[in-house]
């Protein structure tokens, strides 16, 4: 198991919280002041991190209407668009990363980014950004993952649309630059994603397989995949985020609003301490649970030389005579003493 991984004095790994990732993506709608407001949003849930994606229509595809650059008509939310026309809507432009990664430290939020090719990066690295993501559909792209390990920084991958394959390659492409920082995120490539096609049940998989950090990438509405994850051991959950649904943008529809996220840093939380561990025992709490559980008592006064039986000695509450287990051995017996009602039976008294 690969150890916990140190992003900007943030633990990831399962011996800590689940690291909340809050993805802005294009839920701004081409605002930079609306951007700031979900920045602002994402710290007031309690989330640790917030990420942006840096692209340029330019930088991630071509201008063209050929067929193969439209959105399948079918497509639940984007159903023919063109991509660069997609793209150009969607994209948080290069001049905004600062002031939003400003904000974001102001309110000691972890402040990165997806980056679509090597300029990104270089952006990127200009912000001193403390970590990296690979979007699921650049997984593929080798050149773009060498140069992300090789700044040192840690690595997050998303394997929507992956095969195990294509895993295997990109973590073996971030290790040869020697960079072990990985995480991988479990991630449905589909949007918003079907809660049965999520597959949590990898999530154990992909960290045994690739001794990495794993977590969920999650495009289902509301939080419960997400709680799901982290008791299937998710240390990173990643949500978009946006003000208002009813606002609209290009990811309006499976995005989180604040108050949402704000439950998922809880749950998420809570779900995470409730593992607690594997021994199955009395827990330190349990203490008056324990003085309480049942034992056997003398119920009615009882003389020397009388004989137990179910009406002078019964299984109740509390602890402190014999256990239950030992009832039909002591019925017939004979009392030692004169006893009185609610004193615990023990060996001595028979």
């Amino acid at each position: 198991m690969q150890p916990s991984i140190d992003v900007a004095g943030h633990e990831i790994g399962s011996a800590n919280r689940p690291f909340i990732i809050a993805e802005v993506s294009g839920n701004h709608n081409g605002s930079l002041e609306r951007a700031l407001e979900i920045v602002d949003a994402v710290a007031a849930s309690g989330a640790q991190a917030v990420k942006l994606q840096t692209y340029t229509a330019d930088t991630i595809t071509i201008d063209s209407d050929r067929p193969e650059f439209r959105i399948s008509a079918d497509h639940p939310l984007w159903g023919g668009s063109n991509l660069y026309q997609l793209y150009t809507e969607a994209h948080t432009p290069w001049d905004w990363h600062a002031p939003l990664f400003e904000r974001a430290r102001e309110h000691g939020l972890v402040p990165f980014s997806s980056p679509f090719d090597s300029t990104a990066v270089e952006l990127l690295e200009s912000l001193d950004a403390p970590l990296y993501k690979i979007a699921s559909l650049e997984i593929g792209d080798l050149p773009l993952l060498r140069r992300v390990a090789q700044t040192g920084k840690p690595v997050i991958l998303s394997n929507g649309a992956a095969s195990l394959s294509d895993i295997d390659t990109a973590v073996r492409t971030i290790r040869a630059e020697g960079n072990d920082q990985i995480v991988v995120l479990a991630c449905t490539s589909s949007y918003p994603a079907s809660p049965s096609e999520s597959n949590l049940r990898t999530i154990p998989v992909l960290r045994d397989a690739f001794g990495v950090q794993v977590g969920l990438s999650d495009h289902t509405m509301g939080i419960g995949a997400a709680i799901a994850a982290v008791a299937l051991g998710a240390s990173v959950v990643e949500k978009h985020v946006t003000l208002r649904r009813a606002d609209g943008g290009v990811d309006s529809d499976f995005s989180l609003e604040p108050h949402e996220l704000a439950a998922l840093v809880t749950e998420s939380g809570t779900a995470w301490e409730a593992l607690g561990s594997a021994a199955i025992t009395p827990t330190s709490s349990e203490g008056e649970s324990q003085r309480l559980r049942r034992s056997l008592y003398v119920v009615k006064p009882v003389r020397a030389g009388d004989l137990v039986t179910p009406e002078n000695v019964r299984s109740i509450r509390p602890a402190g005579g014999l256990a239950p287990a030992h009832y039909e051995s002591v019925m017939g017996r004979a009392f030692r003493i004169d006893c009185e009602a609610g004193t615990p039976l023990t060996w001595e008294l028979v």
